[in-house]
């Protein structure tokens, strides 16, 4: 381990880190950060509709896509640490093996964050599973009888990432990130997701109205800074603090 700080992604399918955190990801990265990206899935059954209408696709060869795609949208945010645990999708479900094996990645990153989906989504089951699992794990990962000699996890915060219709999801900001200097990086890496082009548009308008959220709640028109593009997040656990 290096005196790098580190943050850490659980993103159910590989491709829902790109719309809804790579904002987050490349602008921590450029701020010194490691961020370590792992997908629970490639999301080959449920989120790869275009690659599927293709002749002769299989789903190996539709993994193989989506692996690509998601290395290079990392690339795209500077982040080198992608992994994938290929748990299959729709329905993600990780057994004990692979519930263990993403404790011993929390517990080797120590991300002083963690990001992953809203707690409900009654469109894709599989985003809940996510963060649940999330919680899961960040609970194992902090206990000390398991795997005794590990480095036991802290209490990194777990920001919940905005999920699509979000009326619909419970989900409510309280955090929103200043993505501007690092836009372009974004819009790179959204357009390396080939398989949901339909999406590119609508998480570029969202990251533009997250923007004017930013503004009114940083000043609004008595100075607020004028953030042209931002990500919101809700947090789950209280945050300590020594001044507000």
């Amino acid at each position: 381990m290096t005196d790098r700080k580190t943050a850490l992604v659980i993103s159910a399918h590989a491709a829902d880190f790109v719309w809804r955190c790579a904002g987050a990801i490349a602008l921590h990265q450029e701020k010194g950060y490691d961020v370590t990206i792992v997908c629970l899935s490639f999301g080959e059954r449920g989120e790869s509709a275009k690659l599927w209408k293709q002749a002769g696709a299989t789903l190996e060869g539709v993994k193989a896509d989506r692996r690509k795609e998601a290395e290079a949208a990392a690339q795209a945010l500077d982040a080198h640490d992608i992994r994938f645990l290929d748990a299959g999708d729709y329905p993600l479900a990780l057994d004990e093996a692979k519930k263990f094996a993403l404790v011993d990645i929390i517990r080797a990153v120590q991300p002083a964050f963690m990001l992953s989906h809203s707690l409900y989504d009654p469109y894709n089951t599989d985003h809940m599973y996510a963060t649940n699992v999330a919680m899961e794990c960040r609970m194992i990962a902090q206990a000390w009888g398991h795997n005794p000699g590990q480095k036991v996890l802290g209490a990194p915060q777990l920001y919940l990432f905005e999920p699509h219709q979000t009326e619909q999801m419970g989900w409510k900001p309280d955090v929103f990130l200043d993505i501007t200097p690092v836009w372009e990086k974004k819009r790179a890496a959204i357009e390396c997701m080939q398989g949901q082009e339909h999406l590119w548009t609508y998480y570029t308008n969202l990251a533009e109205n997250r923007g004017n959220h930013f503004r009114r709640n940083s000043g609004g028109q008595s100075g607020g800074r004028p953030a042209k593009y931002a990500e919101g997040f809700q947090s789950i656990y209280p945050r300590t603090v020594d001044e507000l």
